[in-house]
């Protein structure tokens, strides 16, 4: 039994022991692109073994030791990944890994529930992963707790400093948890979370996206007093009206002081389509805080550079670095959505 504790989520930027990732495999939507989609996986998981561990969920054991060959093959020091055949559907770590919060310095495991954004696709091996993962020993001595609820990592952002930002989109889908009231929900978000307010955003989406508008598509806190946002500048496209309405929201937003939050505005990547023209959900709010650097997500756009710059003026301590996830958008998702940060303390 764990004992009683005034429990919080730290923000991204707070240290971290480790990334989880779940990789993509031949058993799920990624089988037509893995050769695409397996180079952006290899360059994320190098690139955050270069400051912290990488916890990656494979498929089997013969899927492990293809990803090991992979790794090995670009030079990756092994000594800092940690490999585990874990069963899933599909890759978005984010959303089906667990939520680490803190009690007096130890780390505690919360489990939520995972439903595949509201039943739009087969959850059923996702929502085991971190049970299967725990019964593995991965998570040192850290606690774990199921929590009956849905939650989604991507759905949520926290500054450290009490606040948490969501949008009413996807957390008030009545897919997600329809037997709780907003007030409900927010109650139990507070207790589990340690924060004391929610910022709700009513505007704000991504064609393409299923998540329901996850705010890690939209708008991303970078400190207690910064947010860094996708703002559409061309009248022309269908993002316009609906992000612009979601920059006024931000606003009118205060920070914990009681003052203004600093916005801090992306650039807007050309659109991006699949072979069948549908529209696909590019965002540089999709970005990775790891122990001394940022990773962030690229799309072989004109505007990559600008948002590079943009991000590196919100984390001028740390290095930052781009990754090309124009593969990762062709299942609707990015850098951000395939992975899940663990705080020090779990690996």
């Amino acid at each position: 039994m764990t004992k009683p504790c005034r429990q919080y989520l730290p923000p991204e930027w707070a240290p971290q022991s480790g990334v989880m990732l779940t990789w993509p495999h031949v058993h799920g939507d990624w089988a037509m692109r893995l050769n695409q989609v397996e180079p952006a996986f290899v360059e994320i998981a190098k690139q955050v073994s270069l400051q912290e561990k990488v916890l990656i969920s494979c498929y089997d054991r013969s899927h492990r030791e293809h990803v090991a060959k992979l790794l090995a093959g670009a030079s990756v020091d092994m000594g800092q990944i940690l490999l585990r055949a874990v069963p899933s559907n599909d890759t978005w770590a984010r959303d089906h890994g667990p939520l680490t919060v803190m009690c007096a310095e130890e780390a505690r495991l919360l489990d939520f529930s995972f439903n595949g954004w509201g039943g739009k696709y087969a959850f059923d091996l996702d929502n085991q992963i971190t049970r299967r993962l725990y019964a593995m020993d991965v998570f040192q001595d850290a606690p774990l707790q199921t929590v009956e609820m849905i939650l989604e990592g991507g759905a949520i952002e926290v500054d450290g400093s009490g606040t948490l930002l969501t949008t009413a989109r996807c957390l008030l889908a009545p897919t997600r948890n329809p037997g709780m009231t907003r007030e409900q929900l927010e109650q139990r978000l507070k207790e589990l979370l340690g924060i004391n307010r929610i910022l709700w955003l009513h505007h704000g989406y991504l064609a393409g996206d299923d998540t329901d508008s996850h705010i890690d598509t939209l708008a991303r806190f970078c400190d207690n007093r910064t947010i860094a946002y996708v703002r559409c500048d061309d009248p022309s496209d269908e993002h316009y009206a609906e992000l612009k309405s979601m920059e006024d929201e931000l606003k009118n937003f205060q920070a914990a002081d009681g003052q203004p939050y600093r916005l801090v505005p992306l650039p807007w990547p050309h659109a991006k389509f699949d072979e069948d023209r549908n529209r696909l959900p590019a965002t540089y709010a999709n970005f990775l805080v790891i122990n001394g650097a940022v990773l962030v997500p690229t799309y072989e756009d004109p505007a990559d550079s600008e948002a590079l710059t943009r991000l590196k003026e919100c984390f001028p301590g740390r290095e930052v670095m781009a990754i090309n996830c124009l593969p990762l958008i062709y299942q609707y998702g990015s850098l951000h959505c395939v992975s899940m940060q663990l705080p020090e303390g779990v690996l």
